[in-house]
């Protein structure tokens, strides 16, 4: 068997991912307080394999490749990877990777398990344009909520040392809280308009398929409260001029709920299991 399966490809970016939360932990205890160049060279290196696994998949089956719980994870970890390799152009966002790493590594080995890749050794029904969009935007809409999450992270980070007047707050290469938390509130902005624009899409879709915009499932009703939670959370922000440490707790507890309520949901829909 070749090494080159996009499921050993997606392997191989894993275990990238895992040296890089190992050296992000080096970089925790040095304060942050060099050009972290290495980091944003191994989550490169690592979307390289990513991508060859994404793109063999895809060409394997004629399709987005995200029909299943492995393909929605594989999407989700390359979007917060690219996303994160786009800013990190700049030295001074590179530190974002030190946070990613660890999530794109523990989502990365979740997403190996076998059992979440049930179209593996098969090939499923193509699956027509609109699905797939709705898919992708949905996910797309859900790595900007993770790099949110890894933006919160640093701003707690960074206050937690300033509250008790540590000098790598000082000498720390990290952008200041305020412009994370601009950061913060831009990526949920994306995300919320990315979630919008796949419901709206899903809901044309399902009408075209079952005839209705609307059905009892858990995945809908799941995707609706995660609608409102960040609708709540942006309203926080714009109306109520909720800032600082309340709403960075709501943009990394958002998308911790997400990660931990999606699978579930995915495998009680009757709708995404056809």
């Amino acid at each position: 068997m070749s090494w080159f399966t996009d499921r050993h490809c997606f392997l191989l970016a894993v275990i990238t991912y895992g040296f890089s939360t190992i050296y992000s932990v080096l970089l925790w205890r040095k304060g942050f307080r060099q050009d972290n160049r290495t980091s944003y060279c191994l989550l490169l290196f690592a979307f390289v394999f990513h991508t060859m696994a994404m793109v063999q998949r895809g060409f394997s089956f004629s399709r987005c490749p995200v029909n299943n719980l492995y393909e929605a994870i594989t999407f989700v970890a390359w979007t917060i990877v690219t996303t994160y390799l786009v800013f990190g152009i700049w030295s001074r966002l590179r530190f974002l990777g030190a946070f990613a790493s660890p999530v794109l590594f523990g989502v990365g080995v979740f997403g190996l398990m076998p059992a979440l890749d049930n179209a593996y050794g098969t090939r499923p029904e193509f699956i027509n344009g609109w699905s797939s969009l709705h898919a992708a935007l949905i996910l797309l809409a859900y790595g900007a909520f993770g790099l949110s999450s890894a933006a919160g992270l640093m701003y707690l980070t960074q206050e937690h040392n300033l509250k008790f007047h540590k000098l790598r707050a000082i000498v720390s290469l990290m952008p200041p809280i305020q412009r994370l938390e601009i950061a913060i509130g831009r990526l949920l902005l994306a995300g919320f308009s990315l979630l919008t624009a796949g419901l709206v899409i899903g809901a044309y879709h399902l009408k075209q398929t079952h005839g209705v915009f609307y059905k009892d499932d858990a995945k809908i009703l799941w995707s609706l409260l995660v609608w409102m939670i960040y609708l709540g959370l942006l309203l926080m922000r714009w109306s109520f001029a909720q800032t600082g440490r309340r709403f960075v707790w709501g943009a990394v507890g958002g998308f911790a709920f997400v990660l931990l309520t999606f699978w579930g949901t995915n495998l009680l829909s009757a709708i995404h299991q056809q």
